[in-house]
């Protein structure tokens, strides 16, 4: 097979080079078609040479095998390796191959190897990115990733051999790394090209015209693209702050509906979009100019250099005027291109100046951060040391759920509440250490600096070299679930080892929860866990912990998130069970579990203040560092978030992205109408029509005054380029029937220059107005889609209800906020813009041509339907394409956010090459789907080229016929001809523009699909209850039924219960039976199936959501805070009119010390308030409630993460301030709630037990007594 490619070319070389010096040998030839006859045989010779040309080996596909054994019995797989369910639809690898695998030249030069794919793309068969062609090993994102390392390693290699001669090398280098097997860049490109083109055409004017042309050049899109450069930089950085917000908004979205705050963050929001809109608005208006230039460059410059010409004395000729025409129309694209393309080089420049920022920031070194013991023996105790170690939160490290305080890069000047001082610890292995102190000690900072997650400014930290390479297990304070299965998150990338498996599923208690739940271990659990409850996120947490083969195993407070006897099971069957001999270290307010270990640290204000044996600690410590000591009744219940009841009917709880097929439906063309305006929208529709009208008069005018002229006609330049020899021939041939032209007489005055010149200057004016109307009324209408649109969207998604963000993930919703609305603001205005721009233009350059050439009609059907059958046979591909690309990027900012949220996590168990590998495989979905998409519109525009010459030269050969014919008109011909060049970029971009239209317009399609399907709350209640409702706080419940989902078990199943005025509930019970669901009936976060709940009288369901919530007061088991001052977290609506009521609140929560060394009220609050513990955050929480001074009080165990003497003060803050309020509380310290009027004990979604709590103690048989003396 070799042998006969290789015979093949070498006789095709060998007759080409004999076809070739046969014709240059021969005497020149008299007959033309004789002489084109020998050319075209050439070129096709050497086209076929191109073609058999040795095409690159083929890869192979990934995961493809390849099968020896011919039995079908015993080589049919049970499961096909090539078939794989993506999103429901079952894609066949074996028909999906590797971009430009096996192509040869030519195909690979007419794009011929994409054709399956735009075949599929046809027929409706793309789905998924699967459907799309594989990268190329070469563009593969690992591949180019170890190249550019390997390249960079070389690079310093070389510098270091070389003693600082870097710069060769790193150029070279450079330069090899993107040559080698990679696609030149695309974009950057442009600039030269559109340099040299510009140059040469003004070259070519400048030898028509000379200094008449230069004199009108002015350097105006210079300072248009530098204007619109700087506005793009603010522009990106305002849309930063924008989306950075909503991402706030949509982590701590049940705080926002809990307080009814959706109004506020509305405005906040639209405030910051508004000054986002306001720099987008003078850069598109700045666009508006540049497309004012291009639409009436040609008209003006054409006028003024013919003006200026004839006034220096010169003579027109219909030569010259159609051989200008031609060319200004050539330099007017290049021309009026380039502030676009400068503005595109410089946001590239801005966007990798900002990744570099990024970049500079450094990365965690290991190596430099802990000392390694020098000599490890095996029966060596060394394991974990610091010596005079000082710790702070500096400018490059982030933190997130381990964290007490945080490091916000672009926030580094707001003061930190934690700076560790120094610290003195020595941890042997196999130690058993408990670190104690009261709220915001220090003791979640000790744990990060042991992790590396602090800046070290002083002293040394001393590991062992397994710890320093191999990490910790870390079970931290927040935990942090992935969006995966239970069972994949307790394994965490580790092998499956089923007795280990089974021994820590036992050991934390998790063996009942997969009774519960539908699918087991296989249930998928939603983002950050919102499906679970606090108790079952800790137990997932210590479990991923214990599954992991660790030295140290750092425990943050795990015990606080479950009640008595489940906290007891923890202690015995994990920290002192499966981790005996491990080395421990237990951050904790539970100091009866710290009894058996062999250290004590006591924390206070970031210092150590005690340690040593418990035996020593705990009898001489000051318990105003630490809290009172517990008390024989401090068991604690369980809560749990309020969505574990709702985990039952399947294992998969959020869907694949729902995407779009087919052509873009005609209701979002609509959508995008409305929110233009109808008026604004014709208005911009009549500008065109009158702009290109009037441009096709200005030059039918300009063609009349050249046929009425009395100039030679032959006065033809000997300097003209190649440009104007179609012009010129056409002069030649056609001027004798000048005098047949179909014209009439205007005036008599045809020697009469100023006629000419006034009704050709006041044809170019109508021309200039009508653009600028177009211009500026096309920009505003596309700000004014923008807002509308965005508004929209934040509407819809503020008012949707809890369930939607359950089985949504934030990065989906992200997506459409950032990607979806910067293409409504920026991409769809321009496409939309060039879309109609080359459709009116074509439809005046048909009318010309067809004017002047009427035979060109004949033409036009064929090629009509041969346009009309590309751009369809594309577009079905590329919207596809488009859905495609846009679905991937979603998963990309998915998995990004929550890889940054369990950031410390990841770190500490030494995870982070599994998270890039997993980052590197969504980006390499989505880099196949825009490579996908470049692919289809290089093969549209080559189709269209092909065509497009096809047809100009169709119109050449009607000229020569109509001339030997004579029945041509010279000036109305070289008219039409000058005209049919341009007739190939504009149906070119007719079609192009129109598909890249389409598909911006999914953006526009991906938004409605929010605004018109995501279910929305009530927002106008029935009921208008008066400003003092509710005044007694009673609360009612008959007969409630509760469901989250369709088809998933009842979460309340018919509760009925009544309360008193002022009376305080301790609710309790086991994980998943019904307490917080309670709190989420109250506050109508759900609605009801059935029955009704009344609040003094007035049912619920009755009352807008926003007047209900607001007169309720609740402090949720997860605090949040968001970004912004102090005043802005406890009171963003402004209802408090003096600052003392803020300040005695956090007087009352015992936070005014810590707000006073942060600043006061207008101190800053970093994303999610990681700049304060989470205890403190608590107390903030309890502030707020504090401000409303409701009569309705629920609180979702708010002192989980606060010491016992500061939970003492709060409670009896509580009782003090909401003496007379109804208060709902569901507690894991049992102490709490003791002095309640009436213990409620929940049991799958029904009331158990409703009685006050000395009657349920007295009765042994009641699940309340057994939960209080569980663990005696």
């Amino acid at each position: 097979m070799n042998l006969a490619v290789l015979l093949t070319l070498a006789s095709r070389v060998i007759q080409t080079r004999s076809v070739a010096l046969h014709h240059l040998t021969r005497p020149n030839l008299n007959n033309p078609i004789e002489e084109y006859t020998v050319y075209i045989s050439l070129f096709f010779h050497c086209l076929y040479l191109v073609s058999i040309l040795p095409s690159r080996r083929r890869e192979d596909v990934p995961g493809q095998s390849f099968l020896i054994n011919y039995d079908p019995s015993e080589t049919e797989p049970l499961i096909s390796e090539h078939v794989q369910t993506y999103g429901g639809v079952q894609v066949d690898h074996t028909q999906v191959e590797i971009a430009e695998d096996g192509s040869s030249c030519l195909s690979k030069l007419s794009f011929y190897w994409a054709q399956p794919m735009l075949s599929r793309g046809t027929k409706g068969k793309i789905d998924s990115v699967l459907d799309l062609h594989f990268l190329p090993r070469r563009l593969r994102t690992c591949t180019i990733d170890q190249t550019f390392n390997n390249t960079l390693t070389e690079c310093l290699l070389s510098h270091q051999r070389s003693q600082g001669l870097t710069d060769p090398f790193w150029a070279n280098s450079e330069e090899s790394f993107s040559n080698t097997e990679a696609v030149p860049p695309v974009g950057i490109r442009d600039r030269s090209t559109q340099s040299f083109s510009k140059n040469a055409l003004l070259k070519s004017l400048y030898k028509e015209y000379g200094v008449a042309f230069t004199l009108l050049l002015i350097p105006i899109n210079r300072w248009l693209a530098l204007k619109i450069c700087d506005l793009s930089q603010l522009n990106m950085s305002q849309k930063d702050i924008r989306v950075k917000m909503m991402n706030e908004i949509l982590y701590g979205v049940r705080v926002v509906k809990f307080y009814a705050w959706e109004s506020y963050f509305h405005g906040k929001i639209n405030h910051l979009r508004d000054e986002e809109l306001n720099s987008l608005k003078i850069r598109k208006y700045l666009d508006a100019a540049c497309a004012y230039f291009w639409a009436t460059t040609p008209v003006l410059i054409a006028f003024l250099t013919f003006i200026t010409y004839t006034m220096l004395g010169n003579q027109l000729t219909a030569g010259k005027v159609f051989t200008s025409l031609s060319l200004f129309v050539m330099l007017i694209a290049p021309l009026n291109a380039f502030p676009w393309v400068v503005n595109g080089v410089m946001e590239a420049w801005v966007s990798l100046k900002r990744v570099q920022k990024f970049i500079y920031l450094g990365n965690i070194d290991y190596d430099q951060y802990y000392l390694t013991y020098k000599s490890e023996a095996p029966n060596s105790e060394d394991c974990l040391s610091i010596s005079e170690g000082t710790f702070t939160w500096n400018n490059f490290t982030t933190r997130d759920e381990n964290s007490d305080a945080d490091a916000d890069v672009e926030e580094s000047e707001v003061p930190r509440t934690m700076k560790l001082i120094d610290i003195n610890l020595n941890i042997r292995k196999g130690m058993f250490v408990g670190v104690i102190g009261k709220v915001g000690s220090g003791k979640s900072s000790l744990l990060s600096a042991i992790l590396g997650e602090m800046s070290k400014s002083q002293g040394h930290i001393q590991v062992t070299s397994s710890l320093c390479n191999n990490g910790f297990a870390l079970a931290p304070q927040n935990p942090w679930i992935q969006h995966d299965t239970i069972m994949a998150n307790i394994m965490f990338g580790q092998p499956f080892n089923l007795k280990k498996y089974e021994m820590v599923v036992l050991a934390c208690a998790l063996d009942v929860d997969f009774k519960i739940l539908p699918f087991g271990d296989k249930t998928e659990v939603g983002e950050n866990g919102v499906t679970l409850s606090g108790g079952q996120k800790a137990r997932i947490s210590l479990a991923r912990a214990l599954y992991q083969e660790k030295d140290v195993y750092l425990l943050d407070d795990s015990l606080s998130a479950v009640d008595a006897h489940v906290a007891q099971h923890l202690y015995k069957q994990c920290i002192i069970g499966i981790l005996a001999g491990k080395t421990r270290i237990l951050c904790t307010h539970h100091i009866k579990y710290l009894q058996e270990a062999d250290m004590i640290v006591v924390m206070h204000e970031g210092r150590i203040i005690q340690s040593g044996p418990p035996n020593e600690v705990l009898p001489s410590i000051n318990y105003s560092y630490l809290g009172s000591a517990p008390k024989k009744n401090n068991q604690e219940s369980e809560s749990c978030l309020p969505n574990t009841e709702e985990s039952a009917a399947t294992t998969t709880l959020v869907d694949e992205e729902h995407k779009e097929s087919g052509a873009v439906k005609s209701v979002v063309y609509k959508a995008y109408w409305s929110a233009v305006g109808s008026l604004l929208s014709f208005s911009v529709l009549l500008s065109l029509f009158l702009m290109q009208a009037s441009r096709n008069a200005n030059d039918w005018w300009l063609s009349y005054w050249v046929s009425h002229s009395h100039y030679p006609s032959d006065t033809i330049e000997s300097s003209h380029i190649s440009h104007s020899n179609l012009s010129e021939i056409s002069n030649r041939w056609f001027q004798p029937d000048n005098n047949n032209l179909p014209l009439t007489n205007i005036t008599d005055g045809h020697d009469n220059m100023n006629f000419y010149l006034g009704i050709y200057g006041g044809l170019a004016a109508i021309n200039s107005v009508f653009a600028f109307f177009r211009a500026f009324l096309f920009a505003y209408g596309g700000l004014k889609a923008a807002k509308v649109i965005h508004n929209d969207l934040l509407k819809t998604i503020l008012k949707a209800p809890i369930n939607f963000f359950d089985t949504t993930p934030i990065g989906r919703i992200i997506n459409r906020f950032s990607s979806d609305i910067f293409t409504i603001d920026d991409s769809l205005p321009f496409q939309l813009n060039l879309l109609l721009a080359n459709v009116y233009s074509l439809l005046g350059t048909l009318v010309i041509i067809c004017y002047g050439s009427p035979w060109f009609c004949v033409l036009l059907v064929p090629l009509g339907f041969l346009y009309h059958f590309i751009q369809q046979y594309y577009r079905h591909t590329s919207r596809e394409i488009k859905r495609i690309s846009s679905i991937t990027q979603s998963h990309i900012y998915a998995h990004f956010s929550e890889s940054l949220t369990g950031l410390s996590t990841i770190r500490a168990f030494r995870e982070g090459f599994r998270f890039q590998e997993e980052n590197l495989c969504k980006l390499d979905d989505n880099q196949r789907a825009m490579f996908a998409g470049l692919t289809a519109s290089c093969w549209l525009d080559f189709r269209l080229q092909i065509i497009g010459v096809a047809m100009v030269s169709g119109v050449a050969i009607i000229a020569v016929l109509e001339h030997h014919f004579q029945t041509a008109n010279a000036v109305l011909v070289g008219l039409a001809l000058t005209y049919a060049l341009s007739i190939t970029k504009l149906l070119n971009g007719v079609v192009l523009f129109f598909t890249e239209t389409e598909k911006m317009m999914v953006s526009v399609e991906r938004a409605y699909q929010y605004i018109d399907k995501v279910p929305q709350e009530r927002e106008i209640g029935l009921n208008m209850p008066a400003s003092s409702w509710p005044q007694q706080g009673c609360i009612t419940f008959r007969r409630v039924h509760l469901q989250y989902r369709p088809g998933h078990a009842y979460a309340l199943n018919d509760v009925s219960f009544e309360t008193r005025a002022a009376e305080k509930i301790g609710i309790v019970g086991r994980t998943g039976s019904g307490k917080s669901s309670l709190f989420l009936a109250i506050f109508q976060m759900v609605e009801l199936k059935k029955g009704e709940i009344l609040i003094d009288g007035i049912n619920v369901a009755s009352v807008d959501l926003d007047i209900l919530r607001s007169r309720l007061a609740i402090i949720p088991q997860d605090p949040f805070l968001f970004s912004g001052s102090i005043r802005e977290n406890l009171d963003p609506c402004g209802m408090c009119d003096q600052d003392h009521e803020l300040w005695l609140a956090l007087e009352r929560c015992h936070l005014r010390d810590v707000i006073e060394k942060l600043g006061g009220l207008d101190a800053q609050v970093l994303e999610q308030g990681k700049n304060f513990s989470v205890g403190q955050r608590q107390l903030m929480c309890l502030a707020r409630a504090l401000l409303t001074k409701a009569k309705i009080l629920c609180i979702d165990e708010a002192t989980a993460s606060i010491d016992h003497q500061t939970d003492q003060l709060i409670q009896q803050t509580i009782r003090t301030e909401f003496a007379n309020s109804t208060v709902m509380t569901i507690a894991h310290r049992i102490n709490t709630i003791m002095d309640s009027d009436s213990i409620l004990v929940m049991d799958n979604g029904q009331i158990a037990e409703f009685a006050p709590p000395n009657t349920l103690l007295k009765d042994p048989e009641s699940l309340f007594y057994k939960l209080v003396y569980s663990d005696r």
